[in-house]
């Protein structure tokens, strides 16, 4: 269970020294430190359910997001995750992992987010055509299909069974959202490949 230090505070009103006390705690394995101000009462709590708690609001998406679905071959370590209006990326190197965050446009963000519960914890994770459109955005842009081919599927490594399974009008939809050449030169792509 995450729980704040105002939390953990109260669940020790009886002590006098707070801080001392909760210094033990970690010291003897009674709670694991996330983030300042913010711990777990399980070291094996997976980390992708506490990235919401990390930094927000924000959820699941990029890199992570699509390993999740089987777009991409490679184990995902980081959990990278989605912001928005923060201006600038964060890191957060912890016991439960490593965390990313970036922006993507602020009309785009609450679009196409599920959210997912397990084990007591929530949390919230792209969709996985949401999670390739926020990637797409945050790479250079490019210019005909023939380079989106090799950045699909050289370079991201994208899944060809998986990328057709994917819903064109999801993408269609995301794609006036970002004003991103990259995800409306999807868009038109996933039209085009669809109707053949």
């Amino acid at each position: 269970m995450i729980i704040t230090n105002s939390i953990a505070k109260n669940n020790i009103i009886n002590y006098s020294n707070k801080n001392n006390k909760l210094s033990r705690d970690i010291r003897d394995g009674k709670l694991f430190k996330i983030v300042k101000g913010l711990y777990e009462t399980n070291s094996n709590t997976p980390g992708y359910l506490l990235s919401g708690s990390i930094y927000g609001p924000s959820y699941i998406s990029f890199e992570y997001a699509l390993a999740y679905y089987g777009l991409i071959p490679e184990r995902v370590s980081t959990i990278t995750c989605a912001t928005f209006n923060k201006k600038k990326k964060k890191k957060y190197d912890t016991n439960f992992g490593v965390f990313t965050y970036r922006d993507v446009p602020d009309i785009a963000y609450p679009e196409e987010i599920l959210l997912k519960t397990e084990n007591d914890y929530s949390y919230q994770i792209a969709t996985p055509e949401k999670a390739l459109c926020d990637k797409l955005y945050t790479l250079s842009p490019i210019n005909n299909y023939d380079n989106l081919e090799k950045m699909l599927f050289s370079d991201l490594r994208i899944d060809e069974e998986e990328f057709e399974n994917l819903d064109v009008n999801k993408i269609e939809k995301l794609s006036n959202l970002y004003h991103s050449t990259n995800v409306s030169l999807l868009a038109k792509y996933m039209k085009r490949y669809h109707n053949e």
